[in-house]
């Protein structure tokens, strides 16, 4: 059985023979099923927490990784209302220390009932699907494709892991594209020797299903395998660098982004501490005035004031007009008022915010609906702020106003 792709090959060779592939066959019919067992990625040692962390839908025994089926298609199209069917269906599982892959390819849109059948047992073997982008394409495509079949009903898999989503908060700050080659190589430093342009997989298929040339195909199950290899590998690599802190190589901006996918997951004592590192290694102007907020809000929640404080005031005093900026200053001006007991400076520091307000809305840094909301707060603020310090101001002169008693009454009022 092979366990490589020929890289050229004549275009009149049998698929079959020449991949060392089989025919498959089933009460539908048969398809071609290609099969190849590779060492790499090398498994990493993770955390149960670092599962739930990842995707909080994930149940326990996920954990288990003989339930994972790592899923990938190929399609005629890229969206299933124009008719568009998988012709390609890359499943791999883990398997002996390695990756299993199994690859079931229809030579005739007549072997899809086949090709589907197939899928159904997969899925009833291993029920933690993992896509990448799966649950806005793959997934629906395939059960549009099972339902209009009439007979084949899937297993609803127990969980479902799109790594598409957490892609995105991890990586894109840095890296803008989050497509998984991108990935591949910035993230897991794996560069492909060769790709296939996701808009020229439909006409490939087109050509040979026409009676023409072979060779595309094989570069399409090559680009298939691939890419499940390298959702294996990222996965993995995501569940390591959840379960433990930071290493000397990685990016400030990668710390930064990390911090906040575990802050909107909970874990708010780790991302506290990946802010400062991020902070101490250094981060663009914008990412940094965004990392002292977060880490401000969290040392406030911990009754860090100290911190916060010193966080929110080097915000206040930046020349930049932001909105991390107009954040600090109401912050202060909260602490100010309700825990130091001071309100004057609360509405001193209000007025620089809506000083820093007009600013802002005058060099369009911020959206005029933005400004109309802060200024409206800001506004509200100030004024209840300017009412206390009169009220305050007028208590204390009517104190001073107040006769003194005589000294018989003040007897009498201790009888």
């Amino acid at each position: 059985m092979a366990n490589t792709f020929p890289e050229e090959n004549p275009s009149d060779d049998d698929l079959a023979r020449i991949l060392g592939a089989t025919t498959a066959r089933n009460h539908y019919g048969e398809h071609l099923v290609f099969r190849s067992w590779h060492a790499r990625p090398e498994q990493q040692a993770f955390t149960a927490n670092a599962l739930q962390l990842l995707d909080p839908d994930l149940p326990r025994r996920a954990a288990s990784l003989k339930n994972w089926l790592f899923l990938d298609t190929e399609t005629t199209g890229l969206s299933a209302a124009n008719g568009s069917y998988a012709f390609l269906i890359g499943l791999a599982w883990w398997d002996a220390g390695g990756l299993q892959v199994e690859q079931l390819f229809m030579r005739d849109p007549t072997e899809e009932h086949s090709v589907l059948l197939a899928l159904k047992e997969r899925l009833a073997e291993r029920n933690i699907l993992v896509t990448f982008n799966g649950k806005s394409f793959d997934w629906p495509l395939l059960q549009t494709r099972l339902r209009m079949t009439r007979s084949i009903i899937l297993p609803v898999p127990r969980a479902h892991l799109d790594m598409l989503q957490p892609a995105r908060q991890l990586w894109r700050p840095r890296l803008g594209s989050v497509k998984l080659t991108e990935l591949e190589h910035h993230i897991l430093h794996d560069q492909r020797d060769e790709n296939v342009p996701s808009a020229l997989v439909p006409r490939f298929y087109c050509d040979f299903l026409s009676g023409g040339s072979s060779a595309p195909v094989f570069r399409i199950l090559r680009h298939n395998r691939m890419d499940l290899q390298g959702l294996a590998a990222l996965v993995l690599h995501a569940l390591a660098l959840l379960s433990c802190e930071t290493s000397l190589d990685e990016h400030s901006r990668d710390i930064f982004a990390r911090a906040r996918f575990l802050q909107r997951r909970g874990s708010v004592t780790q991302a506290r501490l990946l802010f400062r590192e991020a902070l101490e290694r250094g981060l663009p102007a914008a990412e940094n005035r965004a990392a002292c907020l977060h880490l401000a809000r969290l040392a406030k929640t911990d009754g860090d004031f100290a911190l916060a404080c010193s966080l929110w005031e080097e915000l206040r005093a930046g020349a930049d007009n932001s909105v991390e900026k107009l954040h600090a200053c109401e912050q202060l001006a909260i602490h100010h008022e309700r825990r130091g007991r001071k309100p004057e400076r609360a509405a001193e520091i209000t007025e620089v915010a809506l000083a820093s307000l007009r600013d802002a809305h005058v060099s369009a840094t911020i959206s005029a609906v933005q400004a109309a909301t802060w200024d409206s707060r800001l506004e509200s603020r100030l004024q209840r702020l300017r009412t206390r310090q009169v009220r305050k101001k007028n208590n204390a002169a009517r104190a001073r106003a107040k006769p003194e008693a005589s000294p018989r009454a003040k007897h009498l009022s201790h009888l």
